[in-house]
């Protein structure tokens, strides 16, 4: 479903990422791990393609970063559920329309978009929660908004950007228990983290970049 193959990527004469091979079965969780700076948000923006690779190419699905033309990227990336690490809620919206506003984009029937929303809310556990403002809510609670929300496209892949940065540790425990819980009904997950102790939780597939380089990773 996703392939690297020989990717590489500099900014500013620096290597980020060198000569990256890297498969992404459908329904797969992976969990990408490395220090702070060492290129997980790079290889992820790669999927979405929000960076190109300098060499090499990237596909996802039908989508390869040597033909796509720009007005596919959004076609692309509607297949692709994204969470970040701080949020990006809108404040002024409640957690129902913040959920709903993915799908207003795209010009979805508003009947469909409140079952859409009300699925998603009640699959994250937050169905007594849609009326609440972001700054009512826990940081738990917020990420679970996050992944709610990226989750209402009904996307293929799911892409997690450091989703327990700012949480504790028994909190971070949900957040892992909730994607995989998400991956086990279909959707593919790759979580990218340098949470070392809860990669060592997830059981999944684990892939380190260290120096600009992937490789599996047997056990941490």
């Amino acid at each position: 479903m996703i392939d690297f193959k020989n990717v590489s990527v500099t900014f500013d004469s620096q290597p980020i990422l060198i000569d990256v091979s890297l498969h992404v079965h459908r329904a797969e969780f992976v969990s990408l791990v490395g220090e702070t700076g060492v290129g997980k948000t790079t290889l992820l923006r790669l999927i979405y393609f929000d960076v190109l690779p300098d060499e090499g190419t990237v596909t996802v699905g039908e989508f390869n970063s040597l033909t796509i033309r720009k007005k596919e990227i959004p076609m692309l990336r509607r297949t692709i559920g994204i969470v970040f690490q701080d949020f990006k809620l809108l404040e002024d919206r409640n957690v129902f329309d913040n959920v709903a506003f993915v799908l207003e984009v795209t010009s979805a029937k508003r009947g469909e978009i409140g079952k859409r929303v009300l699925r998603v809310l009640a699959d994250v556990g937050l169905s007594h929660k849609r009326n609440n403002m972001p700054d009512e809510l826990s940081g738990g609670e917020l990420q679970r908004v996050v992944i709610a929300r990226s989750l209402v496209n009904e996307p293929l892949v799911l892409l997690a950007d450091e989703p327990t940065g700012h949480l504790d540790p028994s909190t971070s425990m949900e957040i892992l228990h909730l994607l995989k819980s998400i991956n086990a009904r279909g959707t593919a997950v790759i979580l990218a983290t340098h949470n070392y102790d809860l990669v060592r939780k997830s059981g999944s597939r684990i892939v380190q970049i260290k120096e600009g380089r992937v490789a599996e990773v047997e056990s941490l």
